[in-house]
């Protein structure tokens, strides 16, 4: 898809959720989880998508596919990146190179529920960003990436209850 087209169709969709803001909110279809074999899950769509995660082998699981974790840090990057490349197409700005990395400190005691003191979640997350387009200002491209990661949806849910960090390299 072209820089123009995705610019065209944001804007569309921008346009018209100004004009009809009671369309905006909606529910997002479900996905449904299940357990396949000892700790392999299969997460389902209504349309047929599916993803499959597993836990490694050092817990009991088969180790045959991405643990849930592994799957919700990739859910963030690709979200992120995602965004990140909408907000620069809106912008009409064609992106030479764009990668994001994500990684995470965890605490496996709040897994296993050694310590109540300690979350099961991850104790803090960060995201590395680096971004070019030629002839774009620097200070554009990190205003972009800071506008498309508080616009993030994935990543919204995690970032705003877990400390987080953003890093932005210039390709």
């Amino acid at each position: 898809m072209s820089v123009e087209h995705i610019q065209n169709s944001v804007n569309d969709v921008i346009a018209y959720l100004k004009e009809n803001p009671h369309d905006a909110k909606s529910t997002s279809p479900p996905v449904t989880a299940v357990m396949e074999e000892g700790l392999r899950c299969r997460a389902t769509g209504p349309d047929g998508q599916s993803i499959v995660t597993d836990m490694p082998q050092a817990v009991g699981g088969g180790g045959t596919a991405p643990s849930p974790g592994w799957l919700a840090r990739a859910a963030i990057a690709s979200c992120d990146a995602t965004r990140i490349a909408l907000r620069a197409a809106e912008l009409g700005i064609a992106l030479d190179a764009l990668e994001v990395i994500m990684d995470s400190v965890d605490d496996d005691r709040g897994l296993f529920g050694i310590d109540k003191s300690v979350r099961a979640g991850s104790l803090s997350i960060r995201t590395r960003v680096s971004i070019g387009a030629a002839g774009v200002d620097e200070q554009v491209l990190r205003e972009i990436v800071e506008y498309a990661v508080k616009h993030s949806p994935v990543a919204d849910g995690c970032r705003d209850a877990t400390p987080s960090t953003l890093e932005i390299m210039i390709a």
